[in-house]
C-alpha cells in the first residue's frame, strides 16, 4: 500500500509552518492510470464530489421530462450551493414541480455558505431552512426519483431505500466496479456516502465526460448533466467558489466538483481524461492549490485559464489586519 505524498506546504515568513499530504489519481476514458501522487487506489469517501454521479440516476429515470426541470435545476441537483437567493429560489421551484414542500427534505438546515447571505439573515433574525442546506438540490432530486420509481418519499435517506439502492448501482456502474466494493457511510446531509478507490472516482468522472461505454439512457443522462452544469456554473457552487470559477474560466472545457474532507474530482471530456484528489487530513485550504497545480503539470490549462484561476493556486496567508504573511504553496511532482 503506497503512502500519501506531500502535496502542499504552508509558508509563514522564512519557515514552513505546516504540511498537507494526500493522493492524486489521473485516468483516461478506459480507466487506465495516466499519472498519480501518493496512492491512487486509496479508498476514501467521495462526499459531495459524488453529486453529479448521483444525479445521473435521477435524469436517467426521466425526471427532466416528467417534471420539466430546467438546466439551472439540474445543475443545482449536482451542487454544494452557496445558499444565495437564486439557489434557494431554484430549490423551492424544483420541489414545487415534483409536488413537495421544504419540510419533505431530510437534510438539516444551516446558514448559507455565502457569508453576505448568511450575515443578512443573522442581522434580520431569519433562521435557515432546509432549502439553505447546500445539499437541498440533491435531496430534491432524490424526492423526484422516489416519485418516478413509485417508492415512498419518507425514509429516502436510508441505505435500504430504493432511491439509495438505485443511486449506488448507478455510481458503481460509472466507476466500473461492483456495488459490493463501495463502502457506505453517512454524509453530512444524512444520506449514504460512497467509499471507493480514488482512481475509480476519477474513472467515474471520465465516464461522465465520455459516457460512450454506458447504455443509451444512462449515457444521455450524463450528457444532460454535463450540459446543464456547463451552461449554469453558478448553480453548482456560487459566487467566488472554485467549482464555479473552474467551469467559467475554461468555458466548460473542465467540469469539477468538490467534496468535504479534501476531495475533488473533475473531467476534461474533450481530452478523455479525469482527475481525483484526496487531501489526507481533509484540509480544504490545500485542496484547490493541489488541483490547479496538477492541471498545470498535466498541461490541461491554457495561459488565460491559469490567470483566471491564479487566486486558487498559491493563495496568501494573511493576518487579521489583512497583510500577507505567507503563502499556501503546492509542492509535489506527479508520477507520469
Amino acid at each position: 500500500m503506497m503512502r500519501s505524498e506531500l502535496l502542499v506546504r504552508i509558508e509563514r515568513g522564512p519557515l514552513t509552518e505546516s504540511l498537507h499530504h494526500g493522493h492524486i489519481a489521473v485516468v483516461g476514458a478506459k480507466g487506465s492510470l495516466i499519472a498519480y501522487a501518493g496512492n491512487p487506489g486509496c479508498v476514501t469517501y467521495a462526499r459531495s464530489a459524488a453529486k453529479p454521479l448521483q444525479a445521473v440516476a435521477v435524469i436517467e429515470a426521466g425526471a427532466a421530462r416528467r417534471f420539466g426541470l430546467t438546466g439551472e435545476e439540474i445543475a443545482l441537483m449536482c451542487a454544494s450551493h452557496n445558499g444565495e437567493n437564486e439557489h434557494i429560489e431554484t430549490a423551492s421551484l424544483m420541489l414545487n414541480k415534483i409536488g413537495f414542500k421544504a419540510d419533505a427534505l431530510l437534510c438539516g438546515p444551516h446558514y448559507p455558505f455565502h457569508e453576505p447571505a448568511a450575515n443578512r439573515m443573522k442581522r434580520s433574525g431569519d433562521e435557515p431552512t432546509r432549502l439553505h442546506n447546500n445539499c437541498s438540490g440533491k435531496h430534491a432530486g432524490m424526492l423526484a426519483l422516489a416519485g418516478i420509481i413509485e417508492a415512498p418519499a419518507g425514509g429516502y435517506d436510508s441505505s435500504d431505500h430504493p432511491v439509495q439502492r438505485t443511486m449506488l448501482q448507478t455510481v458503481a456502474d460509472l466507476a466500473g466496479i461492483p456495488s459490493e466494493r463501495i463502502q457506505l457511510g453517512t454524509d453530512g446531509c444524512g444520506v449514504p456516502v460512497f467509499g471507493l478507490p480514488l482512481d475509480r472516482l476519477a474513472f467515474a468522472f471520465a465516464t461522465l465526460g465520455i459516457p460512450d461505454r454506458l447504455s443509451g439512457p444512462r449515457a444521455s443522462a450524463c450528457r444532460t448533466i454535463l450540459d446543464a452544469v456547463r451552461s449554469h456554473p453558478h448553480y453548482i457552487a456560487g459566487t467566488d467558489r472554485f467549482d464555479t470559477r473552474l467551469i467559467q474560466a475554461t468555458n466548460g472545457r473542465i467540469v469539477g466538483k468538490m467534496g468535504a474532507e479534501g476531495v475533488f474530482a473533475l473531467t476534461v471530456p474533450e481530452e478523455g481524461v479525469a482527475l481525483a484528489v484526496k487531501i489526507a487530513d481533509g484540509a480544504q485550504r490545500a485542496l484547490y492549490p493541489t488541483v490547479v497545480e496538477a492541471l498545470i503539470q498535466l498541461g490541461w490549462l491554457k495561459p488565460d485559464e491559469l490567470a483566471a484561476l491564479a487566486p486558487f493556486h498559491r493563495p496568501p496567508v494573511r493576518n487579521w489586519s489583512g497583510d500577507k504573511v505567507g503563502s499556501v504553496v503546492p509542492d509535489f511532482k506527479l508520477h507520469l
